[in-house]
């Protein structure tokens, strides 16, 4: 087997012969739809990241685990780099496609293969919508609560694979913690199974790794999902705050209760003009900052916390509380919210949406840390949080057209990553690292840490075939830049140091 080194993508890649691998698996895989030309890769060449893009050499379509079978047993033979990519709304460039090597895309694994109301589990294939199994489980009164923003587009394969969140994470975890069973086929297309429906499982938890693998480590093929029955109350207490501090302050305060909400969110200023004008949601737009609670149960519980929450945010400077009237109105609440991102991107041509973790004392310290930040490098920043968990989604907005704009951009959201790092945080909560946040891995880890990293990935994946050049850094990227970043003084973070 041959491989040559691509120091732009970390990875090792084989010397692939395009044509005799697309005859190979024509002949082998028959039924197998196979996309080569360029006008039918072009629209594979990017995940939500767009900033990045890459055509694919090639492009396969499998309906069964048994294509997914022979083409990993294929490539393997052949040494030919996979990235498996779902349903394409990744915002880390973990679904970028290369040059040399084979885009797998899963979206037609799309059926819901059974619902246990009973035991409270689903089944789905990797290509099922996220939003689509709660639709699923509705009659029998139970759902699935994990909900990214994008879930009525995303993948719960895709979710699987970055250990996605959503707005209700804080009370009811990632998708690490809702899911049971996954059925995998590894780099040399041998069927795994990982976890099971008991609550335990022998072994070492390696299902628990596949979360947030970002494809590194093998393909998922079919997962068991836990369901929650619905609470038999949900409210939303709104609060408006003069102060983006005082509301960063009040979170801490609400969960020092002892309440966890059903979800803790946060906004800005310029985040919620622009969801208002998207949505009309019924937010006030003069705010600063508000913030959503969410208090879910027993309805007597949910009355007697949702006063209590009231209080604790009157006391830390709210300027006007509102409790939503009826259901109609909570539902417009959580629409502002999880239309955030789109709603951003009509205040510029481009924005870029960062992804980063705070324990939640710093909320009010790293947010005057990024509005000094945004007047350094001349770009607006619209905020949006996870604040319940500290998960972190600023929104830089600026105009790839323009000059430098981009690139300023690019250096805003590094240094806004290193800021979590320094504040005790991480690099990502949710969508994980892909080939947007690979520098920062430097800076989170150090070098016997991401060593072991790639032991893990080579007891899997023995050629590095699987994602090459995403999530984890090489030893001489991440001491080249240390390097540059010592040399200009840019970052005052010891640990770069240590390279």
């Amino acid at each position: 087997m041959t491989f040559a080194f691509d120091e732009r993508l970390d990875g090792v890649l084989s010397l692939v012969d395009r044509n005799a691998l697309i005859t190979e698996i024509k002949a082998l895989v028959p039924e197998l739809e196979l996309l080569h030309q360029e006008e039918d890769l072009r629209p594979f060449e990017c995940d939500g990241l767009a900033a990045y893009r890459n055509l694919p050499m090639l492009v396969v379509l499998p309906e069964t685990v048994e294509q997914v079978q022979q083409l990993m047993k294929i490539c393997h033979v052949r040494g030919v780099p996979v990235v498996t990519r779902g349903a394409g709304t990744g915002l880390s460039g973990g679904a970028l496609p290369l040059t040399q090597g084979v885009l797998l895309v899963m979206s037609r694994f799309t059926r819901i293969l059974a619902i246990d109301p009973a035991a409270r589990v689903a089944r789905v294939q990797p290509g099922v919508r996220n939003l689509a199994i709660s639709e699923a489980a509705a009659p029998f009164g139970l759902y699935y609560a994990p909900d990214p923003s994008s879930q009525i587009a995303c993948s719960i394969g895709g979710n699987v694979a970055e250990n996605a969140g959503g707005v209700h994470c804080l009370k009811y975890g990632l998708t690490v913690h809702n899911v049971l069973c996954a059925e995998v086929v590894t780099a040399e297309g041998e069927c795994m199974t990982l976890g099971s429906q008991a609550l335990d499982a022998p072994g070492l938890d390696l299902l628990a790794l596949f979360h947030g693998s970002e494809g590194m480590l093998g393909v998922i093929t079919e997962i068991t999902v836990k369901l929650l029955p619905r609470p038999e109350m949900a409210k939303v207490v709104m609060a408006s705050f003069d102060d983006i501090a005082k509301a960063g302050r009040a979170v801490g305060d609400i969960i020092a209760t002892g309440i966890v909400p059903g979800g803790l969110e946060m906004m800005d200023k310029l985040a919620i003009q622009a969801a208002e004008n998207f949505i009309h949601a019924g937010y006030p737009v003069e705010a600063e900052a508000i913030l959503l609670c969410e208090l879910d149960g027993i309805a007597a519980d949910v009355h007697t916390d949702c006063q209590r929450v009231r209080d604790v945010l009157k006391a830390a400077g709210a300027t006007d509380i509102q409790l939503a009237r009826d259901d109609a109105e909570r539902a417009r609440f959580w629409a502002g919210r999880k239309a955030a991102f789109p709603a951003v991107g009509r205040l510029s041509p481009d924005y870029y949406c960062m992804d980063g973790t705070i324990p939640r004392r710093e909320l009010p310290s790293v947010l005057r840390s990024i509005a000094e930040l945004a007047a350094e490098y001349r770009l607006r920043v619209a905020n949006v949080f996870h604040a319940g968990d500290g998960n972190m989604h600023p929104l830089i907005l600026f105009d790839a057209s323009e000059g430098d704009q981009l690139q300023r951009a690019e250096a805003l959201g590094a240094r806004i990553l290193e800021l979590c790092v320094a504040a005790g945080g991480s690099i990502t909560g949710e969508h994980g690292v892909g080939r947007e946040k690979i520098n920062q891995m430097c800076v989170q880890f150090n070098p016997a840490e991401i060593t072991a990293f790639h032991a893990v990935k080579h007891a899997f994946d023995e050629y590095g075939l699987l994602n090459p050049g995403k999530n984890i850094p090489t030893l001489a990227r991440c001491a080249e830049y240390g390097r540059m970043h010592i040399h200009h003084g840019a970052l005052p973070f010891p640990e770069l140091e240590r390279f």
